[in-house]
């Protein structure tokens, strides 16, 4: 167990704990994000529902620690992470890269016959089926940056223009790109659970039928959430998307209590 709630607090961030909350929603963030993208989202959700964070190495508190550049080996380790919390329901809510991981980290859920997610959330990226042969990974890293460019939120563009954070997150940023870019789905593989897709209208990297197909990856009901704006509308939208996981999760806190 002691090997088990270290990594945990490794992996796993919890800004406002509720341990009262009927349900948990678990937050993956983007390439090249952290878990404190989602201290917001965790502050106005609690005490209804309990985020929990999830930090990748390479930057933050973990920047010292090697980064992963493999997307099996990200969902593997989450779900290590995740695996012992069999107390409440959990719901997965991913952006961008962070959407693939937590599509993975739900089959494993599946696989493993542990009760699936109650909603996977993906946010921001295409479904698995539908591959591009991106090779940002591959750039130099001043294209790196123009692509980071293209694709920034309000909130980035001033850690775009320091040279030195800059400098401390590429490694982390290239990593990432390398393990989503090279991901593959199981084309055998689906879940059962219902999703909901967040896309934006202008994004440059998500089209409309790339989000609609997501309903091809479950079993489960599927509704798709259309947001104005490009790869980030989630913060010019924040309050909105908060709202609509208040009312999701709510929505399962009757079903139990029923």
């Amino acid at each position: 167990m002691h090997g088990a709630t270290a990594r945990f607090k490794r992996w796993i961030s919890v800004f406002h704990p509720a341990p009262d909350s009927p349900v948990r929603l678990v937050c993956l963030p983007h390439a090249g994000g952290s878990a404190s993208f989602f201290f917001p989202v965790s502050k106005a959700l609690a005490p209804a529902v309990e985020v929990l964070s999830v930090q990748y190495p390479g930057r933050q508190a973990r920047r010292h620690e090697p980064v992963i550049d493999d997307m099996s080996e990200f969902a593997d380790e989450v779900f290590e992470s995740l695996r012992q919390l069999d107390d409440r329901p959990l719901a997965l809510f991913g952006h961008s890269m962070g959407a693939v991981i937590a599509y993975e980290v739900a089959l494993r859920m599946r696989r493993e016959n542990l009760p699936s997610p109650v909603r996977l959330f993906a946010s921001g990226r295409r479904a698995p089926s539908r591959h591009r042969e991106d090779k940002v990974h591959l750039g130099s890293d001043q294209e790196i940056v123009a692509e980071l460019r293209t694709l920034a939120g309000p909130g980035q563009a001033a850690l775009l223009a320091d040279p030195e954070i800059l400098r401390m997150y590429l490694p982390a940023i290239r990593s990432d790109y390398r393990a989503v870019e090279n991901y593959r789905h199981d084309p055998e593989a689906s879940l059962d659970c219902p999703v909901t897709v967040l896309t934006g209208d202008a994004d440059p990297r998500v089209s409309m039928d790339e989000a609609r197909a997501w309903a091809e990856h479950t079993t489960g009901p599927t509704d798709v959430e259309v947001f104005t704006g490009g790869h980030f509308f989630l913060v010019d939208h924040s309050t909105r998307i908060i709202d609509l996981l208040r009312r999701d999760l709510s929505a399962r806190r009757a079903e139990t209590e029923r």
